[in-house]
């Protein structure tokens, strides 16, 4: 059975995730920090807001913050630098309508009280556009800096899961090695959906069929075309199996755009050298395998950020159409 492109709906969550996803479509975000910092870690963040500003002005669907609380030298990027949720706090006052979307916050490395009262904050702030993927972590250095077992992360992925969704409840009773709740005590604010969506990152040490049974989606790594479409069509079937809605399947792509439309795509890291046009048929091919959304990464474009923008603007995002209706 192919569940590449499927005539069913996705769940209705919050508005920034009905805004990114809609089944046998693709929509277009941006990673933050939307600059070029090629030949180092660290970012210079200059015009970093006003820059997400105009990726919304311009009809992206989202940015995306990740979690990334030590500069890991081995990792090599420190990301957008500011703690994602005071992020999320700012940007939600900044701006109106683009989804806000981090990708990913470290479950083991927070505690879930922590997570649930932070997430459910810049949902409400951000009158509900909040997507929130969650990882087990891939540094093994940052662990014993926050004395926490990089071996039992994957049970502390699913307890705090549990914990966080636990939190959306009235009230909530739960028992895990993450604390006890009785049902005496509540925690808010809630989520503006009632739920917050919660999208799976990589396996997160996790098996398939735990993904299919609990995520909101799936973030997957890039890969070769036909095999990101067995794997999405294999995990499609497990969620089917499973009794549940077809949830939506995203992923990351660097992108370094040159000034020949029809340059040939060169492999770079996670993604790919190439001209506007080349760019607008790869995306086409993953619509076509069942990917929802592609967020765009441009710490490795050489051309100008802003001139980027627009000309992703006017050659890409018309046939990516993201949202229709009134937020």
């Amino acid at each position: 059975m192919d569940l590449s492109i499927t005539t069913q709906t996705f769940q209705t969550i919050n508005k920034g995730y009905n805004r990114v996803f809609k089944p046998g479509k693709l929509s277009i975000g941006l990673v933050a920090p939307i600059e070029n910092y090629a030949n180092g870690p660290v970012p210079e963040l200059q015009q970093h807001i006003e820059r997400i500003q105009l990726a919304e002005q311009l009809g992206f669907a989202a940015v995306w913050l990740r979690d990334v609380p030590f500069n890991v030298p081995s990792f090599g990027d420190a990301g957008q630098l500011f703690d994602p949720f005071v992020y999320l706090g700012m940007l939600s006052a900044m701006t109106n309508e683009i989804a806000l979307g981090a990708s990913s916050i470290v479950l083991p490395l927070r505690h879930p009280a922590h997570v649930a009262k932070a997430a459910a904050s810049a949902d409400a702030l951000s009158n509900g556009r909040l997507i929130l993927g969650v990882a087990s972590g891939d540094r093994p250095d940052e662990y014993p800096a926050l004395n926490q077992c990089f071996e039992t992360r994957s049970a502390d992925f699913r307890a705090s899961y549990d914990y966080i969704r636990s939190m959306s409840r009235s009230s909530p009773a739960l028992s895990n090695h993450y604390g006890n709740l009785a049902g005496d005590i509540d925690m808010l604010p809630k989520p503006t959906a009632g739920k917050l969506p919660l999208l799976i990152t990589g396996a997160s040490q996790q098996s398939s069929g735990w993904i299919a049974q609990h995520g909101d989606g799936w973030m997957l790594y890039p890969r070769e075309n036909q095999l990101q479409a067995q794997i999405i069509n294999k995990w499609r079937a497990e969620v089917a199996a499973a009794g549940r809605p077809a949830q939506p399947v995203m992923q990351p792509l660097y992108i370094d755009l040159v000034e020949d439309p029809q340059a040939t795509p060169q492999p770079i890291h996670l993604g790919y050298r190439l001209g506007v046009g080349q760019l607008h048929a790869h995306l086409k091919n993953l619509q076509s395998i069942g990917v929802n959304h592609v967020a765009l990464n441009l710490r490795f474009n050489n051309a100008d950020i802003k001139t980027t923008l627009h000309c992703l603007a006017d050659e890409i995002l018309p046939d990516f159409s993201h949202y229709s209706g009134t937020i």
